[in-house]
C-alpha cells in the first residue's frame, strides 16, 4: 500500500510537468504573486523535537504576504513501555498557530509564528494531557536568483526558534521525549527552496536543516534535516478566485538526542510521507489543507511509528 502511494504520486507529478496551457496567474494578483517565490515552503514546527515535529512549508501559493491561523495535527503509535514489542500507545500532537509573512524589501521577507499546543497520549494508567504556548519562530527569507522568464527561482532562509514553550524534564523519561510544549533551547535553521513554475503547473523542491542546542536542563534534541518535493496544479479560476491541488512527498531525518553530552539511545530516526491537499483563494482570503500518510517510518529505533498528519489554514492577504 505504501509503495503504491509513492508510485501514484510520482506518476501524477511526471504527467503534470507536461502541462502547457494558459497561465496559473490571476491577472489581478500578478504583481503580488511575483513575490511568492521568495517566501514559500519555509516553516519549522514549533516543537522542534524528534517525533512530534512536522515541517510543512508556507502553504499559501495564493497570498504572497499574509497573516493567518493554522491547525496542525499529528498521530503516532508508541510502545507502552520498554518491556513490550507492541505499539499500543496513541499519541496526538495538536498545534494552533498564528503566523504571518511581511516583505521588507523587494527580495527580503520576514516570517514569524507563535503556536499554542495541546498534546495527548493514551496510557494504561490513563490519558496524559499537556497544553500551553509553544516555541516561537522567526525567519528571514531572501531571493538568491530568479531567471528572466521567471520560470526558475531559488531562495534561502535563516531562522531562529525562541524557547517560549515549557520543557518538562520528566517528559524525557518516556518512550517519546518529544512529548513537550517546547525544546527549552534556542535552535537555528538554514533553508533552501527551488521553484519551477510554468503555465498551470508549479514544482517546488525544499530542504532545511535545524541545529538544536542544549537547554538549561542539559538536554539536547537531535539536529533535524527535512526535504520535500511538491507539485501544484491550477484546476480552476475566475476573476477573483483560484483553486489549486497539490501532491508530493516529504522526508525527515533526526539525529540522536543528548543529555549532559551523552548520546541517548533509541532517539534517532527518519520518516517519509506522501502528501496531498488543495488551496483556494477568494480575493484576499486563502484556505488550504494537507493530508500526509507515511510511506516509511523508523523513529526512535522502532519504538515510535508515524501514522498521519493533517493541517488546515486560513490566511488574509495584507
Amino acid at each position: 500500500m505504501k509503495k503504491s502511494i509513492i508510485l501514484i504520486i510520482l506518476i501524477i507529478l511526471s504527467q503534470q510537468i507536461k502541462a502547457n496551457r494558459d497561465s496559473l496567474y490571476i491577472p489581478k494578483y500578478e504583481n503580488q504573486l511575483q513575490y511568492l517565490s521568495r517566501d514559500e515552503e519555509f516553516f519549522c514546527d514549533a516543537c522542534g523535537c524528534a517525533a512530534g515535529n512536522g515541517s510543512s512549508g508556507f502553504e499559501s501559493l495564493l497570498n504572497p504576504q499574509f497573516i493567518g491561523v493554522k491547525y496542525f495535527a499529528q498521530h503516532y503509535k508508541a510502545k507502552e513501555n520498554l518491556f513490550t514489542q507492541d505499539l499500543t500507545q496513541d499519541q496526538y500532537f495538536n498545534t494552533i498557530q498564528v503566523w504571518g509573512k511581511i516583505p521588507v524589501t523587494r527580495k527580503l521577507s520576514i516570517y514569524g509564528s507563535i503556536p499554542f499546543q495541546f498534546h495527548e497520549k493514551k496510557t494504561l494508567q490513563g490519558n496524559i494531557n499537556i497544553s500551553g504556548i509553544g516555541d516561537a519562530s522567526m525567519m528571514g527569507i531572501y531571493e538568491i536568483l530568479k531567471s528572466k522568464n521567471e520560470y526558475h527561482q531559488l531562495n534561502g532562509g535563516v531562522g531562529i526558534k525562541i524557547p517560549l514553550g515549557k520543557f518538562d524534564e520528566k517528559g524525557i523519561t518516556g518512550v517519546n521525549p518529544s512529548f513537550q510544549l517546547g525544546t527549552g533551547s534556542w535552535d537555528y535553521q538554514l533553508a533552501l527552496s527551488y521553484k519551477f513554475q510554468k503555465n498551470l503547473f508549479a514544482l517546488m523542491l525544499n530542504t532545511d536543516y535545524t541545529i538544536k542546542t542544549e537547554n538549561k536542563k542539559h538536554y539536547q534534541f537531535g539536529n533535524q534535516w527535512n526535504y520535500a518535493v511538491t507539485g501544484f496544479y491550477r484546476l480552476w479560476r475566475n476573476e477573483n478566485s483560484v483553486f489549486s491541488g497539490k501532491l508530493g512527498m516529504q522526508g525527515e531525518v533526526y539525529d540522536w538526542n543528548k543529555q549532559f553530552g551523552e548520546v541517548m539511545p533509541r532517539t534517532a530516526g527518519s520518516a517519509l510521507y506522501g502528501k496531498l491537499g488543495f488551496e483556494v483563494s477568494y480575493k484576499k482570503f486563502s484556505l488550504g489543507n494537507e493530508l500526509m500518510l507515511p510511506a516509511y517510518t523508523q523513529l526512535a529505533g522502532g519504538d515510535i511509528e508515524a501514522r498521519s498528519r493533517f493541517s488546515l489554514f486560513i490566511n488574509f492577504g495584507i
